[in-house]
């Protein structure tokens, strides 16, 4: 057994940073939960001459991250440099060094995740990535152990908390979409480019680990099908609130005959649900089993601290490996072949507005298009009158394809001057 456990680190901006400042505060815990004491040896970043508070000797800060993968007092190489390359070689060349991986980089394990896995068991090593998904909520370790013996139905989470925030204020302050984006930037909350929260990317790539887990088999972020949070107005809003519901950005993976379902995009949820409560940037994952019924995983899923907790937790777990000269729980997330079942072939709700024109006839009309496109309804009613008339629709449980082309169908009525928003629903029938 080593009295001295070496860390290598490939990034220290706000999450390396945390994991430092952790790794120091938590110091004789974590040396008395492994038996050994971890060391930071070496630290890649790209710019030397940037000032950082961490507590690291300067003279252990390079630019060169090849010198940290192969350096011999490095035992475990931890990845928070993000991206696809060089992050990619890197990983793949410490695993054939015989070095252990921790990485918190979604977006390279949601694509090429499986290379990585594959490699780690050539090599023999462990790689381990709680981080990459929920920041500081044990989410990756709970369903490839915890529920290992479970059969897993439905995974479903809010797993982005910009998009979360946005839609918090937009509910409770009655802000629009833009005045919300706006406070999200100027607390902190978004990149430099919010593209990838507000449209749904980063939480496709995060459903794709979790759905790849859950259900043992392949899942990239490119099987997910997404929408952001960008058409979500007011008036979708107000009448979620008057419905029942509330509008959540939803990361929804499903097992349905065989076949993986993977969806992100904006729903509106009962109020009565778990994750309807989860306010602000808080992340949850709500999972559903055969047996243990329903779970929910909730708490600070972004930010420094919090990530950097999960991926200490994984550093402790290697090193507790590497002590006992084993090693850990592989991916356990590319068993088998599943079909990505199409987004056009999922059964969901929806609610629709139409602006209509206010004459006899028009109900009936609308109601034809639902049934000659088996769309049932199961709520409407009509509020204002003469140029401010609508409908306002929920349905039953639908195919997406059918819904589709009742949208198209609806588009081209004379007696609806707009299809003004449609949403699904998350509900019971689901």
């Amino acid at each position: 057994m080593a009295d001295v456990i070496g860390i290598g680190l490939l990034g220290c901006g706000i999450v390396g940073s945390a994991i430092t400042r952790t790794l120091s505060l938590h110091s004789d815990e974590i040396s008395e939960r492994i038996g050994a004491r971890l060391e930071v040896k070496r630290v890649a970043v790209r710019n030397l001459s940037k000032e950082r508070d961490v507590p690291v000797a300067k003279e252990l800060f390079t630019n060169d991250p090849r010198s940290v993968i192969e350096a011999d007092d490095v035992q475990i190489v931890v990845e928070v440099m993000g991206g696809i390359e060089p992050a990619r070689s890197l990983m793949l060349d410490a695993m054939s060094s015989g070095k252990n991986i921790v990485s918190a980089n979604k977006e390279l394990i949601s694509t090429l995740g499986r290379d990585l896995f594959d490699h780690a068991e050539k090599s023999e090593v462990d790689f381990y990535f709680e981080g990459s998904v929920a920041g500081g909520i044990p989410i990756i370790k709970p369903l490839k152990e915890s529920l290992a013996g479970e059969r897993l139905n439905r995974v479903m989470g809010i797993v982005n908390g910009t998009t979360n925030f946005i839609l918090t204020r937009m509910s409770e302050q009655g802000l629009e979409f833009d005045q919300a984006l706006a406070e999200a930037e100027r607390l902190g909350y978004t990149e430099l480019d919010p593209t990838a929260d507000i449209e749904g990317f980063d939480a496709a790539a995060k459903l794709s680990i979790l759905a790849s887990i859950a259900f043992n088999a392949r899942v990239v972020a490119g099987d997910v099908y997404r929408e952001g949070i960008t058409g979500v107005s007011q008036r979708d809003i107000a009448f979620a609130r008057t419905l029942g519901y509330v509008v959540k950005l939803l990361a929804i993976a499903e097992l349905v005959d065989g076949e993986v379902a993977v969806r992100v995009h904006p729903a509106m949820l009962p109020t009565t649900h778990p994750l309807a409560s989860v306010r602000e940037n808080l992340n949850a994952v709500f999972v559903e089993g055969e047996q243990v019924g329903e779970l929910m995983f909730y708490g600070r899923g972004a930010g420094g601290p919090p990530t950097a907790t999960s991926v200490v937790g994984d550093i402790v777990d290697v090193a507790r490996n590497i002590q006992k000269g084993t090693r850990g729980v592989g991916c356990t997330c590319y068993g088998r072949t599943a079909r990505i079942r199409h987004m056009d072939e999922t059964l969901c709700q929806y609610y629709i507005l139409l602006e209509v024109l206010d004459r006899p006839g028009v109900l009936a009309q609308v109601a034809q298009a639902f049934a000659d496109n088996d769309v049932s309804i199961k709520s409407v009613w009509q509020e204002g009158f003469g140029d401010e008339a609508r409908l306002v629709m929920v349905t039953h449980l639908a195919v997406e394809k059918n819904f589709q082309a009742l949208v198209a169908r609806l588009n081209g009525l004379e007696v609806v001057e707009e299809v003004a928003s449609a949403m699904r629903v998350q509900s019971a029938e689901d």
